[in-house]
């Protein structure tokens, strides 16, 4: 029988897609007042990979990727996604037509030396019920220096752009665990 051991912990990512990309310091100091000291911020990348989000969100979205100083029990990603939903409520803005519309979305995830988890709200025959209604989703594997997609692995994730990005902060990550 296998001892028991406590998780490793792990570096706490989010990945946000923006029509309002002139409110990136309030974007970033509502997710460091959340999660702590923030120690890497990418560039905005265009979000060009899907027209998914323009119904709700409109169009010319950007995304960049920020990582945080504090790792984080993976045990916890269930209450990050659900934190980051209701950080999104603070960028809805209302049409004078009195509809909602999101201007900045959240993809929360935890990466390790192996593997980076994205935390969703739907399921789906890959996601695996982390708590609460959320769903975590191995998206890709660091593996021989390379970032491995799954079938299932959002395209955008599959980009050099992405992977270029996490390899950096998976960097950092390795810095971190020297510390430990």
């Amino acid at each position: 029988m296998g001892g028991i051991k406590s998780f490793q912990f792990y570096k706490l990512i989010t990945g946000v897609l923006t029509t309002v990309s002139f409110r990136k310091e309030e974007i970033l100091e509502a997710l460091s007042e959340e999660y702590g000291e923030i120690d890497y911020i990418s560039p905005f990348l265009d979000f060009i990979y899907t027209d998914y989000y323009n119904l709700e969100m409109g169009e010319d979205i950007k995304r960049f990727f920020v990582s945080f100083k504090n790792l984080v029990d993976p045990a916890s990603l269930a209450d990050i996604k659900i934190g980051t939903n209701n950080l999104e409520k603070q960028f809805t803005e209302i049409d004078q037509n009195g509809i909602e519309s999101r201007k900045v979305n959240f993809d929360p995830g935890i990466l390790n030396l192996s593997r980076l988890i994205l935390a969703s709200t739907k399921d789906n025959a890959h996601r695996i019920p982390l708590s609460k209604g959320i769903y975590g989703e191995i998206t890709l594997l660091f593996q021989k220096g390379k970032a491995q997609p799954l079938p299932w692995s959002f395209i955008d994730y599959q980009s050099a752009e992405y992977t270029e990005i996490l390899f950096k902060i998976r960097d950092i990550y390795k810095s971190d665990l020297k510390k430990i």
